[in-house]
């Protein structure tokens, strides 16, 4: 069986060719027409078929999709995106109707943590909590090789819980695109943290320039990383206090930056209720490809991922 992953996220959409004998053949990204449902969906539909035409991909085809947000499993639709354009809509339905044929869709979060999970920077743990830094914040949680949704399929959502332990001048915090204020994603994406920096600093920079910057002994940016540490250990500390992983991986485009990781770690056994603190931090291994890795896996695995059938 031929199988195609795809990660559809808010700024590129990239899929993944896995032959019948598990080889990764080929990856192809696209760029996603932010705000536009019906552009999306044809984006999608092109990219399928290009790259059906290109290796000769017959019917005996399953395509697996990460997706920013879930479907909700009272509805089926789509909620919790930041890429807000899907919200509220029938995206599994849609798509799959589009391609012409099931489709097998999960949280994008979720299937980075499969794929690190199964033959990753996870692997060999029980518990492994996968986490992403990017333009959003999410998470995974991979227990014993299976994934664990819970019984409202939102297990591993800690970007919408409260910042915990705020500070004085963290109770002020922007609102978040779920209506909310206070979330974890707003003081820990990477747009909160170039909008922490130009707003502390005057100066607009990317996330990784702040981070070059810092590595470098600019003050001020060494500043605002160590800052971003602390908020991220006292978000991690919540998660360990809760589910005590055996690691957390890290992925998403902040992953890339070790000071960061290496901070939140040192900063992390002051925030956790025991008096031994041995949670392994790991970069991730498949970089940013594992997510459409772990999409590309869905349809292998059963129970992991509602299928999407073209009729609904």
């Amino acid at each position: 069986m031929w199988r195609i992953g795809l990660d559809i996220g808010g700024t590129k959409i990239e899929a993944l060719v896995v032959s019948p004998t598990g080889e990764e053949l080929h990856r192809r990204r696209i760029s996603s027409p932010r705000g536009d449902y019906e552009a999306t969906l044809e984006g999608i539909a092109r990219l399928v078929a290009s790259l059906k035409a290109e290796f000769g991909i017959g019917p005996d085809l399953a395509i697996g999709a990460g997706i920013p947000g879930s479907l909700s499993p009272k509805t089926g639709l789509v909620r919790n995106a930041n890429s807000t354009w899907l919200n509220s809509r029938p995206f599994g339905t849609d798509l799959a109707a589009r391609l012409g044929q099931p489709v097998h869709m999960e949280n994008d979060a979720n299937c980075f943590a499969l794929s690190e999970a199964l033959d990753g920077a996870g692997a060999g743990f029980r518990t492994v909590f996968g986490i992403i830094l990017g333009t959003g914040v999410g998470g995974g949680i991979v227990h014993d090789g299976q994934l664990l949704h819970g019984r409202n399929a939102i297990g591993g959502e800690w970007g919408h819980n409260p910042l915990p332990w705020p500070r004085d001048d963290e109770r002020d915090a922007p609102p978040c695109f779920c209506g909310r204020r206070g979330c974890i994603e707003q003081f820990l994406s990477g747009p909160a943290l170039e909008h922490n920096h130009a707003r502390l600093s005057g100066t607009a920079r990317t996330a990784a320039e702040i981070a070059e910057l810092a590595e470098a002994g600019e003050a001020a940016a060494g500043a605002i990383i160590a800052l971003y540490c602390d908020r991220l250990a006292r978000a991690l500390a919540h998660v360990v206090n809760i589910l005590d992983p055996d690691v957390i991986v890290f992925g998403g485009g902040l992953s890339n930056v070790d000071s960061i990781r290496e901070g939140a770690r040192v900063r992390l056994p002051a925030w956790v209720f025991s008096d031994v603190c041995e949670t392994e931090f790991r970069r991730n291994r498949w970089g940013d490809s594992s997510g459409v890795r772990g999409a590309a896996m869905l349809p292998l695995l059963r129970g992991i991922g509602t299928q999407c059938g073209p009729q609904g």
